[in-house]
């Protein structure tokens, strides 16, 4: 297939872009750079070996997806660009919908106008907000906590609503856990704009020296040791999982959401004692309040992934940290430091 990778410079879709050429696809990558660094297209370019295409651009921006999807004939499209940060969303609801939501129907309507109707949308386990019971399967309850994951859902619902609309369309919305990791090199990670709000390249950047310590947001949550647990996911393993959704859609038309996670969930200080294992690295950390949009156990059941999309994660905990290790190692200003 030739592939559009929206949000393709970033975390997820850099990785995922080097997984559907591994897998014999071909890809264009469209980022504005909101999260992401231009490093990353280089990096890309470097891993696969070859020229990829790529337009720095908004998908807010009809015009510019006008005239991408006039440039060239696309199968499918991947779907990342968003904001993602749940904190953040408090603070900026207005920019969350409009680059979200508004970001998706722009896309979807340009490609219903250049008959592209296949879509593997970049959803999140953020829209289960806090679940009855874990692990989650994907007929849980929908009820999320912050702006962001209400962005999410609301861009699940116009997905379904579209198919039931116009059946040729074949979608497939993927609820992400937690990515973490890097690629194998070392030449790519997770390198996000400003203070993270994730575990992993915090950690990381700690690790380096970038940050004096980690901040741990809250210890009085209702599991062992006080903090959150989650499902941590390779982002290698996750990039696979799109090019199964893409197969899939293929054969099997319509509607489709699945749970992409390990159906394993570690604490934050089971993380942070793994990745100091792992590497030989301590990591001093402070505890303060809880975040808004936090809930305290969040893990999945990933058996229709398993069992539908023929997907299953690979890797461990160990090998998640001693990827994004190598990557923040190796790269201890992030891709900044090539600009």
């Amino acid at each position: 297939m030739n592939v559009l990778v929206t949000g393709g410079a970033g975390y997820i879709g850099s990785h995922t872009a080097i997984a559907l050429m591994d897998a014999g696809h071909t890809v264009t990558l469209l980022d504005n750079f909101a999260n992401s660094q231009p490093g990353a297209v280089a990096a890309v370019r470097a891993i696969a070996n070859r020229d990829v295409d790529f337009v720095e651009g908004d998908v807010c921006d009809e015009a510019l997806l006008g005239t991408v999807f006039a440039g060239q004939r696309f199968d499918a499209v991947v779907h990342f660009a968003a904001l993602k940060s749940n904190p953040e969303s408090f603070a900026r609801p207005i920019d969350y919908y409009r680059n979200n939501v508004g970001g998706l129907a722009t896309l979807l309507a340009a490609m219903a106008v250049h008959d592209v109707r296949t879509i593997v949308f970049s959803s999140s386990a953020t829209v289960y907000g806090t679940p009855a019971k874990v692990p989650i399967a994907e007929d849980a309850p929908t009820v999320p906590l912050s702006p962001y994951g209400r962005t999410k859902l609301a861009g699940e619902e116009l997905l379904r609503d579209l198919h039931g609309a116009d059946n040729r369309w074949r979608i497939s919305a993927l609820r992400y856990f937690n990515p973490v990791g890097g690629h194998p090199s070392g030449a790519l990670g997770e390198d996000p704009r400003g203070t993270p709000g994730n575990l992993l390249p915090y950690i990381t950047q700690v690790a380096v020296g970038r940050r004096p310590h980690l901040q741990v947001f809250g210890q009085d949550y209702p599991t062992e040791d006080g903090t959150c647990i989650r499902d941590y996911v390779h982002v290698c393993d996750l990039a696979t999982a799109h090019v199964a959704a893409l197969a899939h859609l293929a054969t099997t038309p319509g509607y489709f959401v699945h749970n992409v996670g390990t159906g394993r969930g570690y604490s934050v200080l089971e993380v942070v004692r793994a990745f100091e294992s792992a590497n030989g690295v301590e990591l001093p950390y402070r505890v303060g309040p809880r975040r808004p949009g936090d809930c305290a156990v969040c893990y999945a059941d990933p058996r229709r992934a398993q069992e539908e999309l023929g997907w299953r994660a690979e890797y461990d905990l160990k090998r998640m940290c001693e990827d994004a290790w190598r990557w923040q190692r190796g790269n201890p200003r992030g891709f900044q430091a090539e600009e």
